[in-house]
Order: structure tokens, then C-alpha cells, then sequence
């Protein structure tokens, strides 16, 4: 295992949209397993695998208090079950040391193959449902600073390119 750098806003790579896994093989468990350790490594709760510069539609995320329940999304596809939202604060391993309140469906149906390639089917709430669609959105190129302000989101990328300079 490996753990791989993560990419950082306002990198353009974060932009991608990813592309569909066409066989989940020994290449793919590779990437989990490294995206696993570089999550935990990073103290995170989800990974996408574009924030590792790697632009294949797989996500890791353990939302447990033991951090010992990896889950793990390969060409996942959510639904949203109803119009009910929810609030929460929400930071980002690429947009390291910020966090701001993002609304999101609050129930949704998450259908994704895993490691051995079988399907599955999932209703999360809670957390994970906000983790899952987070991540979801790394796969499609968005960020959560995408849903703040513009004055806010600028601020952010003027301080993390500010820090970058610095270090």
C-alpha cells in the first residue's frame, strides 16, 4: 500500500469528471487499498479517487467512530429519494483546514459495485448519505466549496494559495 498525494483547490485536475471502471481486477483493489491508507494517513472520512489524481469513478469512505468500517464505491449512481435537505458543515482533504454549512438531500439510494465487482444497493442517511454524495461530486469534477458563496469560495482559494507559497 501507498499513500498518494492529494490534490489541492484550486488544482484544475479536481475538474475532472471521471470515467466509469470497466473491470474491477487487481489494479482497482490496488487503488482501494492505497486510497484506504491515504484517507486514514490524511484523518479524512471519504476519498474520491480524482483527489488523488486518479480519474476512475471509485470512492473509500469510513464514517465510523473506530475508523474500522472501510466502505468502498466503485462506478457508484445515486437517486434522490425526496425533496427533504439537510445542513451540515463540511470540509474537504483538497481544501485542507476550511469547513462551511452545505445543504443536500437528506435521503438517497446509492446503488455501486465493490471490490469483487458485485453490485450493491444502499438507502444511508446521516452522515454517510452527505459523504457519499460529496464524494460523488469529486467524481464529477465539484467541490463543496461550489456551493458557497463566490466571495467565500475566492477567499479560501486566495488563503490555501497564500499558505502553498509559504510552505
Amino acid at each position: 500500500m501507498a499513500i498518494l498525494d492529494i490534490l489541492e483547490f484550486p488544482d484544475p485536475l479536481l475538474r475532472t469528471i471521471a470515467r466509469p471502471v470497466e473491470q474491477v481486477d487487481e489494479s482497482i483493489r490496488q487503488l482501494v487499498a492505497d486510497m484506504l491508507e491515504t484517507m486514514y494517513h490524511a484523518e479524512g472520512i471519504g476519498l474520491a479517487a480524482t483527489q488523488v489524481n486518479v480519474h476512475k469513478r471509485v470512492v473509500v469512505i469510513d464514517t465510523s467512530e473506530d475508523r474500522n468500517q472501510p466502505q468502498v464505491f466503485i462506478n457508484p449512481r445515486i437517486k434522490i429519494l425526496n425533496d427533504a435537505t439537510m445542513e451540515y458543515q463540511e470540509g474537504c482533504l483538497s481544501v485542507p483546514g476550511y469547513y462551511e454549512k452545505v445543504e443536500r438531500p437528506s435521503a438517497i439510494k446509492i446503488a455501486a459495485l465493490d471490490t469483487q465487482g458485485e453490485k450493491f444497493i444502499l438507502e444511508p442517511d446521516g452522515v454517510l448519505a452527505v459523504c457519499i454524495q460529496h464524494e460523488i461530486d469529486h467524481l464529477n469534477g465539484k467541490l463543496f466549496v461550489d456551493y458557497i458563496s463566490t466571495l467565500k469560495r475566492n477567499r479560501i482559494k486566495q488563503k490555501l494559495q497564500k499558505e502553498r507559497r509559504l510552505a
